[in-house]
């Protein structure tokens, strides 16, 4: 059985000025992959592949939405559905027919539409699409994403799905010390607070 207190605490020290360039994203990553079964890093290796943008098409999101992992399967849904969202806001800014390079998944059998559900997060979507400026509506989206991961892992303090999160919440904060130091320095304050109040007596240092 994992121990999910110690891969908290065995990440690295966190200080305010924290930047990454000595530690980065990905050797966080590879530290949690070292301390993980071969079962769950199979899992973790999977919501991985996702960020890269080469493997995000139906064959992909298919496989996803079949995992056996509960936030594998909903994460990998609700990222779709935005996506798509997000195809469609410039399929209407550019003057394009709908439906232009949206995608979708077909049941390979019958070669017809995969019936999903309702999309319940599509008006919070379109509000942030509807920021005035780039910078605002990245920020919006992201933080439906980080809301997304607090939904799926609400009750999950020492599972592998708390994992996910923590590395699906790390690959926004990564993203925004790229675009904007600023804000990837509160979303790093902010998983850093909740990593702390959430592994309830795990001895993390002062950050």
């Amino acid at each position: 059985m994992n121990n999910y207190h110690y891969i908290i605490a065995s990440l690295p020290v966190l200080t305010p000025d924290y930047a990454f360039t000595k530690d980065t994203p990905e050797e966080w990553i590879a530290q949690i992959l070292e301390l993980l079964s071969e079962k769950d890093r199979k899992v973790v290796e999977l919501l991985e592949s996702g960020y890269n943008k080469e493997n995000l098409g139906a064959d992909f999101y298919k496989k996803a939405i079949a995992e056996r992992n509960r936030f594998i399967r909903e994460f990998f849904l609700f990222d779709l559905f935005v996506r798509n969202a997000k195809v469609e806001f410039l399929n209407a800014r550019l003057s394009r027919p709908a439906g232009t390079s949206v995608l979708t998944l077909t049941d390979e059998e019958t070669g017809e539409a995969v019936e999903l559900p309702e999309f319940e997060e599509a008006a919070a979507t379109q509000t942030a699409l509807g920021a005035a400026d780039l910078l605002s509506r990245e920020k919006a989206l992201d933080q439906l994403y980080w809301d997304k991961i607090d939904a799926l892992t609400t009750f999950d303090w020492f599972t592998l799905e708390a994992i996910l999160g923590f590395v699906a919440k790390l690959h926004i904060v990564a993203r925004w010390y790229a675009l904007d130091e600023q804000t990837g320095r509160e979303k790093f304050r902010a998983l850093v607070d909740e990593v702390r109040g959430t592994f309830k007596g795990v001895d993390f240092k002062q950050v």
